[in-house]
């Protein structure tokens, strides 16, 4: 699996778009995004395994409903699966959860993106629960990766982002608006 330090795959997939413009139909509610999309933002690219299912829904409604404090912070949310984006699109008209989903579902089905991150489950082909947090140059910063069966907290993907964005050392359990460290200062007084 791609990690910390490593440059984020180049990629152009097929996305449903977020929000209302994702639900006008076949033919309106898809775009390509790629790697050069949204150039000098910093990206939250996340996989689940596949559409239709109990726990990703819930994964995806969480990243939706925190969208806007990541557009507050210069960040763009991607939704990645395996699944075509006529199945994205069909699940979004079908789930309450998603339906008005403000974040594009890109579509990976040739399992390229998916390959190259190194994040298909051995067993299953499908993607693992895994979150990558990409800065403005596609350098990866952060890196995480959940099993098929166990969801991820979308808080803690802002929280990191925050710490990643100040630059300094941040301790256990920072928050936005906590004090950073200061090595120098934690030098002198050992």
């Amino acid at each position: 699996m791609l990690t910390v330090g490593d440059t984020f795959p180049a990629f152009n997939l097929t996305a449903v778009k977020g929000g209302d413009e994702g639900l006008g139909g076949p033919g309106k509610s898809f775009t390509e995004i790629s790697s050069a999309s949204d150039a000098g933002k910093w990206k939250i690219v996340f996989f689940w395994p596949k559409d239709f299912t109990f726990v990703c829904p819930t994964e995806i409604a969480a990243f939706g409903k925190l969208a806007g404090e990541f557009g507050d912070r210069d960040a763009v949310v991607y939704g990645v699966s395996t699944d075509s984006e006529f199945v994205h699109l069909n699940w979004r008209v079908h789930n309450d959860d998603i339906r008005n989903l403000p974040i594009p579902m890109l579509a990976d089905i040739k399992r390229e993106l998916s390959a190259a991150l190194g994040i298909l489950d051995k067993q299953e082909g499908v993607p693992l629960r895994a979150t990558f947090i990409v800065d403005p140059d596609g350098t990866i910063q952060w890196a995480s990766v959940n099993g098929l069966n166990v969801g991820r907290n979308p808080a803690e993907v802002l929280r990191v982002l925050d710490a990643l964005q100040t630059d300094e050392l941040c301790p256990c359990n920072w928050e936005k608006g906590k004090q950073t460290l200061d090595a120098a200062k934690l030098f002198e007084a050992a």
